[in-house]
């Protein structure tokens, strides 16, 4: 009779852990679902938010995040891997593309940059958007901490000419920062690769509408 009980224990508390495990899994599921959703939902808003400071929205009409195109240019854009292009139009008419570049050679590593660049081939704006650089010295690329990187809005391959595309310290019009010297030279290389590329294949930034107007 002992056994008998012991047993029916045994098979209560195994029926009770695994109906816990069933629970448990479920409750899990519904929380990274939900977690998942807002994970996504605050990539958009960052997505959005960097472009939308490198062309203002009412510069545009479309949804940016859904007329879209991408390209592969290990020259221009300094990795092999396709680059997403964010194209802004109104009234249907091209207006900018934006992109994300490589600066392979920065102080402290690669250093990314979202280039903005109207169809005229003026740039809309720049921003680092990741790096490695030295705090204090060569993070001075971000806008936050400086205005050095909004210098680049309104320019392009002819303004100015290309020996100018340098910093100061090379014969170029561009400031150094005080101890660091190799990153901005390598976000003002950077930047003048995608400005060369865009001018030299702009209609295949536009190219296959994807995303009617909004």
């Amino acid at each position: 009779m002992a056994a008998k009980e012991s047993l029916k224990q045994m098979f209560v508390s195994a029926g009770l852990l695994a109906g816990f495990a069933v629970a448990g899994s479920l409750l899990l599921g519904v929380t990274e679902s939900g977690t998942r959703e807002q994970i996504r939902e605050n990539e958009r808003a960052f997505l959005i938010n960097n472009l939308n400071q490198v062309l203002p929205p009412k510069r545009y009409t479309n949804d940016l995040l859904h007329d879209t195109v991408e390209l592969t240019a290990p020259g221009a854009f300094g990795t092999e891997e396709p680059v997403t292009i964010y194209r802004g139009r109104r009234g249907g008419e091209p207006v900018a593309a934006l992109f994300s570049v490589i600066a392979p050679d920065g102080y402290s590593g690669q250093i990314k940059l979202l280039v903005g660049v109207y169809w005229d081939g003026t740039l809309a704006g720049v921003r680092a958007v990741a790096h490695r650089e030295t705090p204090g010295l060569g993070d001075a690329i971000e806008a936050e901490r400086s205005n050095w990187i909004l210098g680049f809005t309104g320019l392009s391959i002819t303004n100015p000419v290309a020996a100018q595309w340098r910093v100061k310290k090379d014969g170029g019009r561009f400031d150094q920062f005080t101890g660091a010297t190799i990153t901005p030279r390598a976000v003002v290389k950077a930047v003048r690769k995608a400005l060369v590329y865009f001018t030299a294949h702009r209609e295949s930034f536009f190219v296959a509408v994807s995303e009617q107007e909004s």
